[in-house]
């Protein structure tokens, strides 16, 4: 089984989940809330590109999260500390609000990064304009391509496009930078979606989101296939509360997959609910959790799950734990289905409310044995007003535990 290996540090804890040779997942979470911005990111940053660096490794998707009065100096520590290869300002990320639990601060690194050699042939920058904004990599003769913080213009040089008119915008961009890969939405299988305001919004954003997918062929008739919406390709999603710097309505990573000419080198399967049926029967386009089968290992994407039962109700109101075990029980019953367990998640990304809730997520995590889950937690709004938790994850099996 692929295990974490969590280490200690100073003002946080550091979680490497190696799949194989070729691939590591690495979660670093911040647990000093008194701690100098700068020095808590160098300090993680040291340790990863120590990582890295050793194992000639390269950051193939990273995401930082933490307040935004205190992004500059993260980056600050990013950039003293990365040294694997390529250059801080070579290399694309996404910054999102993701406040801590205490106020104000950081919260915490998410990594995914693969060696050149062996079964990835190829590692890429995509750039935009001269900027970086991605990365692509070659493995089992399938293209990886994972776009970072792609979003819509925000408000300025006299413009003030609509929250909608910016999410169609960021659909259409990630579109264009896709097909200079050779690739289109019906490759994406997994998007990362941070909104501003999330509940002032969030139908406007769903409308806006199934008019792009309508055009980019993933839907053919919505108001017929919502009847049958598990039968309808759709890449696994978040959706949450998260500013990001720009200012602009809302911004997400993409990750898409191109098989191989080879049909079983790398397999590619929508997974649907086992406790809770498509979000996309009440207007939300995204499957619950993506798999992805290569000849060495597994990938299950599971989606942003929160307390909602089979008829896309929202359950135990206003009982923050209750909602937290109602999504752990969902999370479980979904991945064990493809033959994970929840030993399997080698990165999570945890969402609060309120942050005072923090407290019962320890206890629920312990009771779960999740409390060394490789995490970062933060507080922000879920889609819905009474949803006081949600919980994302990468699941990895390396196939001799399939064996077992």
């Amino acid at each position: 089984m692929a295990t974490p290996i969590v280490k200690t540090l100073k003002s946080a804890i550091l979680s490497t989940t190696w799949i194989g040779k070729d691939q590591i997942h690495i979660s670093a979470s911040v647990t000093d809330p008194h701690v100098n911005h700068v020095e808590a990111c160098s300090q993680i940053y040291k340790e990863i590109s120590d990582t890295l660096h050793q194992n000639e490794m390269h950051i193939v998707h990273e995401r930082l999260f933490g307040s935004l009065s205190v992004k500059d100096e993260v980056i600050e520590g990013r950039r003293e500390s990365l040294h694997n290869g390529d250059t801080a300002d070579q290399l694309p990320m996404t910054y999102i609000q993701g406040h801590p639990h205490w106020g104000e601060g950081f919260s915490g690194v998410q990594i995914r990064a693969v060696s050149e050699g062996g079964l990835v042939e190829k590692i890429w920058t995509l750039r935009e304009n001269g900027k970086p904004v991605g990365r692509g990599w070659i493995r089992n003769g399938a293209k990886f391509i994972m776009l970072q913080d792609i979003h819509g213009a925000s408000a300025g040089d006299g413009i003030n496009p609509s929250r909608a008119e910016q999410t169609k915008e960021m659909f259409d961009r990630a579109s264009r930078l896709l097909k200079e890969e050779g690739a289109s939405f019906r490759n994406v299988v997994r998007t990362w979606i941070y909104l501003s305001k999330i509940l002032e919004w969030y139908r406007e954003f769903n409308e806006a989101r199934n008019d792009r997918f309508l055009d980019f062929g993933l839907f053919q008739d919505p108001k017929a296939e919502q009847e049958n919406a598990e039968q309808v390709y759709m890449p696994a999603s978040t959706g949450i509360e998260g500013d990001n710097p720009a200012g602009s309505a809302g911004t997400m990573d993409v990750f898409a997959v191109i098989p191989s000419d080879d049909p079983f080198a790398v397999e590619i399967e929508p997974v649907t609910g086992i406790k809770q049926k498509s979000a996309y029967r009440y207007g939300s386009a995204f499957s619950r959790a993506m798999r992805i089968t290569e000849t060495d290992c597994t990938h299950i994407l599971v989606s942003g799950t929160a307390s909602i039962d089979e008829k896309g109700d929202t359950v135990f109101l206003g009982d923050t734990r209750a909602q937290m075990q109602k999504t752990i029980e969902i999370v479980n019953a979904l991945i064990q289905s493809k033959g994970a367990t929840l030993a399997n998640i080698c990165d999570a990304t945890v969402f609060l409310k309120e942050a005072k809730d923090i407290e019962i997520w320890r206890e629920v995590s312990k009771e779960k044995g999740l409390d060394m889950m490789p995490q970062v937690c933060m507080v922000a709004d879920v889609c819905r007003d009474d949803l006081l938790f949600e919980l994302d994850a990468n699941v990895a099996i390396q196939h001799q535990d399939l064996s077992k």
